[in-house]
Order: C-alpha cells, then sequence, then structure tokens
C-alpha cells in the first residue's frame, strides 16, 4: 500500500531559542514539545500506511525519542531511521540532511523550525515539497497546525494523493554579490546600514535601510509585518514588494518581533515583479535573510535582490486532505483495517 512511500523530517534543535527571547518577548520552544510534535507525525505517517521516515540527526535526539515514546500497544510500523551524515551543530545541517533526504527518494520533507530553518532547507530539497511546521521564532513561511494534521498532509503526499493540485509553488528572493548568485530568502532581505553580523537575529529598524519582500499580511511578524500593514502581499500574488525606509519618519508601527512594536518610517514602496532585479544600496552593508543577518558587503562591493517564482514546493494542507477524502483515500478497506490492534 505504502511500504516504498518515504517521508522525510528536518527537526531544528536550535530553532525558537535565538536572541529576540531577550530583546523582545518570543517564548521558548523547548526540544521536548518538538518530540511531542513528531510524534503525532510519526502515528499519522503510520496510520497511513507509509512505510519509512528518515530523520537529521541532531543532539537532543528529537526523532529518535519520538519514536520511542509510541506506546507499547500501538507500536509503529514503519521504519524510522537516521541520516548518515556528520554534524556540525550550525544551520548547514538542514540543508545537507534536505540534499540527501532527496537523493534517497522521500515523496515530502516535514521541517520543524521557522523561516530562517526553512530557507536552509529550501537551498536542498529541490523540487520535493515540504510540510513546514511552525516553531520557531519569525513563522512567516511555516505554519501554526497540530502535528497530527501535518502528518497527514504529508502522508497523502508522499503517498501521491493528487500532488499536481494540492503542492503550491512558492516565492523566493535570490541575493546576488558581486554578480554571482550568493544566497536565497524565502519572505524578506532587508539591507542593514551596519558592518557587524554579531548575533546574526534581527529586531532593530533603526538601521534598516531597504527592504524586499515576497510576501507581508497584517497576521505576519516581522518585516513582513510592514509590508502586511501598508499594502497586503499574500503568498499567491505573482509580484513582490520593494521597501525604501526613512530613519527619520514613523509611517507605520509593526509586530517587529514576538511583542515588540516598533514605529517603521517608509519613504518609498512598490511592486516587485518576478525576474525584477533590485541593486543594494548602501554599501557597506549587511543584509538579513528571513531576520537573521547573513550577506556582509564591505567597500567596493555589489549586489542585487532578484524576486524569483521557483521557490521551494509546499503542501497546501487544507487541500491535500480535501483531495484525499473526495477521492475516497480514508475509505480505503486496507488502510482502514491497519488501524486495528496488532
Amino acid at each position: 500500500m505504502g511500504k516504498d512511500a518515504s517521508v522525510g523530517i528536518i527537526a531544528n534543535p536550535a530553532s525558537g531559542k535565538d536572541i529576540r527571547r531577550l530583546v523582545a518577548y518570543g517564548t521558548v520552544f523547548d526540544n521536548q514539545e518538538k518530540v511531542n510534535i513528531v510524534r503525532r507525525i510519526l502515528l499519522a505517517l503510520d496510520a497511513l500506511g507509509v512505510g519509512r521516515v528518515l530523520a537529521m540527526p541532531d543532539y537532543y535526539g528529537i526523532v529518535r525519542r519520538a519514536a520511542e515514546g509510541v506506546r507499547s500497544d500501538r507500536p509503529l510500523r514503519l521504519d524510522v531511521g537516521m541520516l548518515d551524515m556528520p554534524l556540525t551543530g550550525t544551520q548547514i545541517d538542514s540543508q545537507r540532511a534536505a540534499e540527501l533526504l532527496c537523493t534517497a527518494g522521500c515523496g515530502c520533507i516535514v521541517t520543524l523550525g521557522g523561516d530562517g530553518t526553512n530557507r536552509m532547507v529550501a537551498k536542498g530539497c529541490r523540487d520535493v515539497p515540504l510540510m513546514p511546521v511552525s516553531t520557531g521564532t519569525n513563522n512567516v513561511f511555516p505554519l501554526l497546525i497540530e502535528g497530527t494534521t501535518a502528518g497527514l498532509a504529508a502522508g497523502v503526499t508522499a503517498l501521491g494523493c493528487g500532488e499536481e493540485c494540492t503542492v503550491r509553488r512558492s516565492k523566493k528572493l535570490t541575493i546576488f554579490k558581486n554578480g554571482e548568485a550568493a544566497d536565497i530568502a524565502l519572505i524578506d532581505a532587508v539591507v542593514l546600514q551596519s558592518r557587524f553580523i554579531g548575533s546574526r537575529a534581527m529586531w532593530e529598524v533603526e538601521n534598516m535601510r531597504c527592504c524586499a519582500v515576497t510576501r507581508g499580511e497584517p497576521h505576519n511578524i516581522g518585516v513582513a509585518s510592514v509590508v502586511g500593514n501598508l499594502s497586503p502581499i499574500t503568498p499567491e500574488d505573482p509580484n513582490g514588494g520593494f521597501l525604501q525606509f526613512d530613519p527619520q519618519r514613523a509611517d507605520v508601527f509593526a509586530p517587529i518581533a514576538p511583542g515588540l512594536f516598533l514605529p517603521a518610517g517608509v519613504s518609498l514602496f512598490k511592486p516587485l515583479r518576478p525576474g525584477e532585479e533590485i541593486q543594494v544600496a548602501p554599501v557597506p552593508s549587511i543584509i538579513a535573510l528571513d531576520g537573521e543577518r547573513e550577506v556582509d558587503l564591505h567597500a567596493g562591493d555589489s549586489a542585487s535582490i532578484r524576486l524569483d517564482r521557483d521557490g521551494p514546493r509546499v503542501v497546501d494542507v487544507p487541500a491535500a486532505l480535501r483531495r484525499a477524502a473526495e477521492s475516497g483515500f480514508f475509505r480505503d478497506g486496507e488502510r482502514v483495517r491497519r488501524l486495528a490492534p496488532l
């Protein structure tokens, strides 16, 4: 039924723990809660008949603990394995794990993290659909969703239930440095008049000079909320947006970080069309990608930001589960009998 179907899991043990717990009011998303979420994901995948789960190893053992904690009277029937990969303890682990999960033939990758985690996964996942579960600080890209539901959506996707109409292509921003593609962002790329990367996490507005975004809605947190409170851009909108900030103005207030509301001065806002490229100024500067300082520009460097339509493919959860229900997926006799006690 689904013995050959595989789902990958990348659970970032560092997500939900950065400095914005000190400078704002972010809640610590502890690893035990991630274990609980992954356990419910595993149980959903198992109930559907997915045959194998491959996971990124981590220092806490999130997926291993989740599997071991399943009650003995209803043990998991699927095979749970860990990727054979060295760990660096940095964000590179998420990208490398995504690459290996693609090579292993996974039909869907579940991520636990925030925008930063998913940015790294997007650099390695190629065309494998993502099921992003929110456990970070800035969570515009991932969904605040119950693990059971996320597991069901990932499972029906991996099992091939109507993927052509239940997986959506997202937008991305490509950052060029001195003519070469240097990095990507899924939500926003903010140019900061600063020379130091420091803690990486971004929360102040006084150093912001300009910003490109793929989307922004009033319910978002982070720089995307500035766009959302000015002129909302949805994930489905083909365009993005470009803003120029003016620290001498105060045009709109927005939640820049959890519980942290700051006024932002905006001197220019315009649509950013697919393929359109914006030159970065000033230089020297730092470009923060999805809330984290990443690209440093020194005197003499040049940089630009382009909106592209070939971002990662993301599972549309309501569409995926509705399609599965309409096709009789949950009424399949073998699948129903699988739920009987061993």
